[in-house]
């Protein structure tokens, strides 16, 4: 099996009240046409990885820059694989950078770490003055309903913006404690994390009606998902959750988002055409 390394850089542009979206690519990695269901000023993009997974020795790198004021978001059309792996580690590196005054989405859909895996998927930002960040990261051990267990391998997940926030987790199946114990995963497969990162402090009004307002909604939660909300500093909200499988999880961080997009920008919650299909 060939192995890959694969690069796109996706820049984002206010022209004339639209957001539009120059990029440059290596390998099997790109984004679809570009979308406008909002209007010119929120640009939709869908990033597609025509192999499908990664194997080991396998490369993604994908940097995302969004300039002064403008405003885009950006889905995948599946899940990313990390699969069995050859003996190499399998490696995905995200890198977002916010100019002052932009508003980026980033809501790839879930991450699978396939049993034996060896993989890698680091996650990292930047924002400016007056930026605004929303992204997630959904990712599952393996696919338990079709007996595809974790059972050998690792995952190593890295989110951070520098100076802010940083969080680091290396999943290895062979730690059943982390993966069964009360105080781990218990049991579970699936687990999440909803960010909310502002470049300027968010103020006290706000972060006092977000938690507030998302602790009511966990309430409505599948009671297969354990999930909870805090504000680690002035500038974020992280929301984490965990659950059996994805499905229920991955529903109810849509839910979140669409609330904390109305109630921090005003913006309803306009799913992606590619969600639906």
């Amino acid at each position: 099996m060939s192995l890959w390394h694969a690069r796109l850089a996706l820049n984002y542009r206010l022209n004339q009240e639209k957001t539009a979206l120059h990029f440059v690519h290596e390998g099997p990695l790109r984004v679809l046409k570009s979308l406008y269901p909002e209007g010119p000023s929120v640009c939709h993009n869908v990033l597609v990885h025509p192999p499908g997974g990664l194997v080991g020795g396998d490369v993604l790198d994908i940097t995302v820059q969004v300039e002064e004021g403008a405003h885009a978001l950006v889905t995948t059309p599946g899940a990313t694989r990390f699969y069995r792996s050859n003996g190499h580690q399998a490696v995905q590196r995200t890198r977002l950078k916010l100019e002052a005054g932009a508003r980026l989405e980033w809501l790839p859909l879930e991450a699978i770490a396939y049993n034996a895996c060896d993989a890698v998927n680091h996650l990292e930002f930047t924002l400016a003055e007056g930026a605004q960040l929303l992204a997630w990261d959904v990712t599952a051990l393996g696919l338990p309903m079709a007996s595809q267990h974790f059972e050998a391998g690792v995952l190593t997940q890295h989110i951070e913006w520098p100076g802010y926030f940083l969080e680091r987790g290396v999943m290895n199946a062979q730690d059943r404690s982390l993966l069964d114990g009360p105080l781990g995963l218990a049991g579970r497969r699936c687990m999440s994390s909803l960010i909310l990162a502002s470049g300027t402090p968010l103020s006290r009004g706000l972060r006092e009606t977000l938690l507030e307002s998302t602790h009511a909604l966990l309430q409505s939660a599948s009671e297969d998902v354990i999930a909870g909300v805090t504000a680690p500093n002035e500038h974020m909200l992280v929301l984490r959750g965990l659950g059996p499988v994805v499905e229920p999880l991955m529903q109810f961080w849509k839910t979140i988002w669409a609330h904390w997009r109305v109630q921090a920008w005003g913006l309803e919650g306009h799913s992606p055409r590619i969600w639906s299909m």
